[in-house]
């Protein structure tokens, strides 16, 4: 096995001579790449180890950003200055990185209009093809039309 680690002479040795070797510094002997040929361990204090691979993972999982759905209801009948209003607050929620559920919900004889729910989100979706691309196209489920929009990538 390959040996690694602080005031060590690193080198390829015996795994008997590799333990004494740690257990002399009272440390562990850890398994670092079990598939390298041939296999590397450290000597190292296995406790201390432990916390700073947790605290790397920590610190990659607070770096990683958590995509979020926003979701924007319409009715079939809205109105130019709704459908103005909630496009504003679908592009801002672009803008953040986040995705955007766009559905049409029709009430009870209202699932007659499906084709001016269509239109709607068509209309919608057209409207902020500069910040966002479509997943999803318009489909009908239940009592709701969805649409489902992502954030387009920024250009380097």
């Amino acid at each position: 096995m390959r040996l690694v680690g602080e005031n060590i002479e690193q080198g390829v040795m015996v795994f008997a001579k590799a333990l004494d070797l740690a257990k002399s510094q009272n440390l562990d002997l850890v398994e670092i790449a079990p598939t390298a040929e041939p296999p590397v361990c450290r000597v190292v204090d296995y406790s201390k180890f432990k916390y700073e691979l947790k605290k790397k993972q920590k610190e990659l999982k607070a770096k990683a950003h958590q995509v979020t759905v926003k979701e924007i209801r319409f009715g079939p009948n809205t109105d130019d200055h709704d459908f103005d209003f909630k496009l504003k607050h679908a592009q801002t929620f672009l803008k953040e990185g986040d995705k955007v559920k766009a559905y049409v919900h029709f009430q009870g004889r209202s699932i007659v209009f499906k084709e001016r729910g269509e239109i709607l989100l068509l209309k919608f979706a057209q409207a902020l093809e500069e910040v966002a691309k479509v997943d999803q196209l318009p489909k009908l489920e239940g009592k709701r039309m969805f649409l489902f929009l992502s954030p387009k990538a920024a250009k380097k």
